[in-house]
């Protein structure tokens, strides 16, 4: 017996957050600064993307744009960002400990303003291009570059163990 078409689109859905969800998680945490928030983020896009799971022709870019788009809303409600504690190892069994720098890394990132945050996460994280980036953020690709200058500059300058890394590779 032939499964009913809806049957195959939650399939799809599944095998899609099934091979997707450990990646969308450390978006949500690049683009939140805190794990818990990162994995609503990645709850709320999917949750999102079910109803439209036929229509859409870049369910990944959906999702992305959805959990972005969330992001600032969040930002605009809140105002203004408080830094949060450290945290250990990642409910999803990634620990800070798989690179030695990470988690110095993704502790400056947490610090930036929540617009350079998103470009550095879309940007370096998910390899967006400045024209996707600017696409998904809602903006010109002169803010993603102006963005993605300060924030690095800043990263550098917090960060200078990284940019002796850089110098010597």
């Amino acid at each position: 017996m032939d499964p009913l078409p809806g049957d195959r689109d939650d399939a799809a859905f599944d095998a899609f957050v099934a091979a997707r969800l450990p990646h969308l998680l450390k978006l949500g945490r690049a683009l939140s600064g805190d794990e818990q928030r990162g994995a609503d983020l990645v709850q709320d896009a999917l949750e999102r993307a079910l109803p439209r799971w036929r229509k859409l022709d870049d369910p990944e870019g959906f999702v992305r744009r959805a959990m972005v788009n969330r992001s600032i809303s969040v930002w605009r409600k809140v105002r203004r960002e408080r830094p949060l504690p450290e945290t250990g190892d990642s409910p999803t069994g990634a620990s800070h400990r798989d690179r030695p720098h990470d988690h110095e890394l993704f502790a400056a990132v947490r610090r930036l303003p929540p617009r350079q945050r998103a470009v550095i996460a879309l940007r370096y994280y998910e390899d967006l291009t400045e024209a996707q980036t600017a696409d998904v953020l809602g903006c010109s690709v002169g803010t993603v570059k102006s963005q993605a200058h300060r924030a690095l500059a800043v990263l550098r300058d917090q960060l200078p163990t990284f940019a002796d890394l850089e110098e010597t590779s």
